[in-house]
């Protein structure tokens, strides 16, 4: 089963591609259909924006599509920057980490998670969706440079590393998208089979 993963982030793709490399499912990026749309995310929800654009991709593409859209909530700021994760200083994941560490800097709360939705589309619109997240606590300082995004910042419940120091093979394990992933995984079959 050809199915395109529907990401312009080269490192979401990657992880995405190694966490199905044993799934049985040929992945397919958007450069391979040197693709630079971008779709307007409107919604307010991680579901429904992979939502959108899983259907925007399935219906242009006609192959099935898998959109995943993630971000990370901090308890103290109201579960922000949340949907606005990538976007939240307007610079870059490296300002964005710097923002949300100045944010939390007089908290006491420094619980946040990590949350993925991944969603799979058809071109006769059936859907199928799926969440993970992990939780944990924000550092103090940025550490690490194994990871993307919020991982420098991010210390998983039962570590004393961040993501950014953990590295892949562990991210693999617990990550967000490695959840989402799995639940995937044990509907992969009906996926796989459903034309």
């Amino acid at each position: 089963m050809k199915m395109l993963i529907a990401s312009q982030n080269k490192n979401k793709v990657k992880e995405l591609n190694q966490l199905l490399a044993s799934s049985g499912i040929e992945c397919v990026n958007l450069n391979d259909y040197n693709d630079q749309e971008d779709v307007e995310e409107t919604g307010t929800t991680f579901i429904e924006n992979a939502r959108i654009k899983a259907q925007f991709f399935t219906n242009k593409y006609r192959i099935p599509v898998l959109a995943e859209d993630s971000g990370i909530e901090a308890e103290a700021l109201n579960q922000r920057p949340g949907i606005y994760s990538k976007r939240y200083s307007g610079k870059g994941n490296h300002e964005n980490n710097l923002k949300l560490l100045a944010e939390l800097k007089d908290k006491d709360n420094r619980n946040v998670r990590f949350v993925a939705a991944i969603v799979v589309a058809f071109p006769d619109g059936k859907t199928f969706e799926f969440e993970g997240e992990v939780k944990g606590v924000a550092s103090y300082e940025l550490r690490g440079d194994l990871g993307f995004g919020y991982d420098p910042l991010f210390i998983p419940n039962g570590y004393q590393q961040t993501l950014g120091e953990l590295g892949l093979e562990v991210k693999h394990q617990i990550s967000h998208r490695a959840n989402a992933i799995k639940k995937l995984k044990e509907h992969l079959h009906e996926i796989a089979h459903y034309q």
